[in-house]
């Protein structure tokens, strides 16, 4: 890991870049399924495959992909910088444990919606589409305020 200490900064933005990324996703995906469902509820069946399409093509490739870069990036951060014993860092891991639960959730309601099955309000979907700010922005304070 000795190695990798003068390439910190340059581990650190990629980390930055590819939580951009994942935030991205995690941001549209939710709107992604208000669309969608109200496709869905609206008896439109040629809109409502569209959005399975659309929703599968964000997982594939920007999604899921960035989590995992994000996580391996992060872990590898905190090793190389040796930040393991830092209150803060568990607090971090914390949310982002969270936001990865929620990417779960999101993923899991993408394939109810693609069988048919919406079981949540479209209000309620436009309410969790806030979990992901709510989380960057704790995530955020963490890593640089370092409060404790």
């Amino acid at each position: 890991m000795q190695q990798l200490a003068g390439a910190y900064l340059w581990l650190l933005a990629a980390h930055i870049i590819f939580m951009v990324f994942w935030m991205a996703g995690l941001f549209i995906l939710p709107r992604y399924l208000v669309h969608h469902q109200e496709a869905i509820e609206a008896g439109r069946a040629e809109e409502a495959g569209a959005w399975v399409e659309r929703e599968a093509k964000l997982r594939r490739v920007i999604l899921t992909p960035a989590m995992l870069v994000v996580i391996a990036l992060g872990l590898l951060l905190a090793t190389v910088g040796q930040h393991w014993r830092e209150g803060w860092l568990h607090a971090k891991l914390l949310f982002v444990l969270l936001l990865a639960g929620y990417h779960g959730w999101a993923v899991g309601y993408t394939k109810k919606l693609a069988a048919g099955r919406p079981t949540l309000s479209g209000r309620t979907l436009r309410l969790l589409n806030e979990v992901p700010a709510v989380g960057l922005a704790v995530i955020v304070v963490l890593a640089v305020v370092k409060p404790f």
